[in-house]
């Protein structure tokens, strides 16, 4: 290689003179014999420089140089990266150089080392002119380019360049996939090229295209949030019904509900079959939303109708419910709105749900509960209730009750948190005056629980573990629980009875009552001392829930 007429940057005199477009210079050193294939260090020869400048003029006086006999080779040169001369000009849109280079038989589909082509960079630039050309010159269309396979039309789309894509629609293949089987249309799709998009559906394109994981163009868009191409595509026969996964049935609405985009996901609720609502092969869209944390997903698919209590999705996903899914994201923290919304809703309550509330000194989550059901009368714990709202709360089911109150008999420790918040909602005393409870509430949470009964009629069994614990100091009980009640608190122990607890501590009805209003609280046992927690430090939920799983032991009292 000579470099003997080269500079410092080793760009030889022609190269630098072809580079600036100074075709006066360009004449002058060829007329004194310099030559125009000395290459610099990127293996750029005066061709190169003359086409990547758009020099048309240092291009022909550097082809006349070569004269007809060198030409063929010398115009499809390629640098150390395999870029032609047609390639670098057509990759800067020079219009005028590309024309002159393919009449001087440039290798109109020649391959750099990246696998681009002339055609591929004026795509990517997005110079139509050249585009047209090429086109009309029969360049290869279809062929595949990147590591990703991707073809000029593929890109075209990516780059939003739509009158090129109007080009290529008429002579590509619509239908090309890359190595992850994405089309075009995809592309768009995923990129909200909406444009773009118009011109390939209204070409022919199918909107129900699959990807390798089986996304569709609707589910990619609905992702992303690009609206208008959601739009476009369920105006233009895009199915929002095809599973889009190989490993569970998901649907478009499932994405627009993980991330949050709620415009796409009020118009998918229209459309999406409601058998994903309940069906137990597939997955409700709440899943995705609560574990997305979107709570306007939550709230807004809640609003359409999706069931609160979905499907149990253990064997699809390993969750149970909504609200467990909401739950384990509260464990470190107060509630989520997610929970808020679920619970408002009427979601069942499970006994793992029930240890969020009741395994821990925090209440918010027992409040918020509690806020919205109803914990009916003992007469109608023996079924479910046949109300499922009462004063516009959600009655507690048969089941709940049960769950509710193992889970409570097996958490004592936590009774001076949780047993004044029952008993304020109305729960029947007797349900939880049971043996496990007397042997293990301390002295505070008995003496509370005995003062909402009739303590001189409970069952020998239960006597005989109050005088054991007394006679052990284990227990100290308040002085009146040695006498027969008195008869003020029979009083009110048969009006709680009368009336029903339920209604009773929630309601207004005991203030219409014919009885001094100063007697109002002490019939709602609101004389009643609070109850303290002794606040060792409690030790993390996770870790009390997975105790509970290994030890506890189901009680039945109902």
């Amino acid at each position: 290689m000579d470099f003997t007429e080269c500079y410092g940057d080793t760009v030889s005199g022609v190269a630098a003179a072809a580079r600036s477009g100074c075709r006066k210079r360009v004449r002058r050193l060829l007329k004194r014999g310099c030559s125009v294939d000395c290459r610099d260090n990127r293996g750029w020869n005066a061709l190169h420089e003359a086409a990547a400048a758009g020099s048309k003029e240092c291009v022909q006086d550097i082809l006349s140089a070569v004269g007809a006999r060198g030409c063929h080779a010398f115009v499809n040169s390629l640098t150390h990266e395999g870029e032609s001369a047609c390639y670098l000009a057509a990759q800067r849109g020079h219009l005028a150089v590309v024309q002159l280079l393919l009449k001087s038989h440039a290798n109109i589909n020649q391959l750099t080392n990246d696998l681009s082509c002339p055609l591929y960079a004026a795509v990517d630039g997005g110079h139509k002119e050249v585009v047209e050309l090429l086109v009309r010159k029969e360049a290869e269309v279809n062929r595949t380019h990147t590591a990703s396979c991707w073809t000029c039309l593929h890109q075209a789309v990516y780059k939003g360049h739509s009158e090129i894509v109007r080009i290529l629609v008429n002579v590509c293949n619509l239908e090309a996939v890359d190595d992850h089987r994405i089309s075009p249309l995809f592309v768009a799709a995923q990129y909200g090229q909406q444009e773009c998009l118009e011109i390939l559906v209204k070409a022919g394109a199918n909107v129900n295209t699959q990807a390798a994981d089986l996304a569709t163009p609707l589910l990619i868009a609905s992702q992303e949030g690009h609206q208008a191409c959601v739009d476009f595509l369920l105006d233009h026969g895009a199915d929002p019904n095809i599973a889009c996964s190989t490993e569970w049935p998901q649907f478009p609405i499932h994405a627009a509900a993980e991330f949050g985009h709620i415009g796409i996901l009020r118009r998918l609720t229209a459309v999406t079959d409601r058998a994903c609502n309940r069906s137990n092969d597939m997955v409700s869209p709440l899943y995705v939303a609560v574990h997305g944390h979107q709570s306007k997903s939550v709230e807004l698919l809640l609003r359409e109708g999706y069931s609160p209590d979905a499907q149990d999705c253990t064997n699809i996903l390993g969750l149970r419910s909504p609200l467990s899914v909401a739950l384990c994201h509260t464990s470190i923290k107060p509630y989520s709105e997610s929970v808020r919304l679920l619970i408002a809703a009427g979601a069942t309550l499970s006994e793992e749900d029930w240890i969020y509330a009741l395994s821990t000194d925090k209440t918010d989550l027992l409040q918020l509960i509690l806020k919205h059901r109803w914990i009916p009368r003992p007469e109608s714990l023996t079924r479910d209730c046949s109300v499922p709202h009462h004063q516009g709360k959600t009655v507690l089911k048969l089941q709940e009750l049960r769950d509710l109150l193992c889970v409570a008999l097996n958490q004592v420790h936590f009774a001076a948190c949780w047993l004044p918040l029952l008993m304020e909602a109305g729960m029947e005393p007797s349900l939880l005056v049971q043996a496990h409870m007397l042997e293990q509430a301390d002295t505070e949470v008995l003496n509370y629980l005995l003062e909402f009964v009739n303590w001189s009629t409970l069952s020998a069994p239960l006597k005989h573990i109050l005088d054991r614990r007394q006679a052990e100091k284990t227990w100290e009980p308040r002085p009146h629980f040695g006498s027969i009640p008195f008869l003020y608190h029979m009083c009110r122990l048969q009006i709680r009875s009368v009336l029903g607890p339920d209604l009773l501590m929630t309601t207004n009805l005991v203030h219409q009552l014919p009885v001094p209003p100063s007697l109002h609280n002490f019939l709602k046992f609101r004389d009643i001392p609070d109850v303290s927690f002794p606040h060792s430090p409690p030790s993390p939920l996770s870790n009390r829930i997975q105790g509970y799983r290994s030890t506890h032991q189901h009680i039945y009292v109902l």
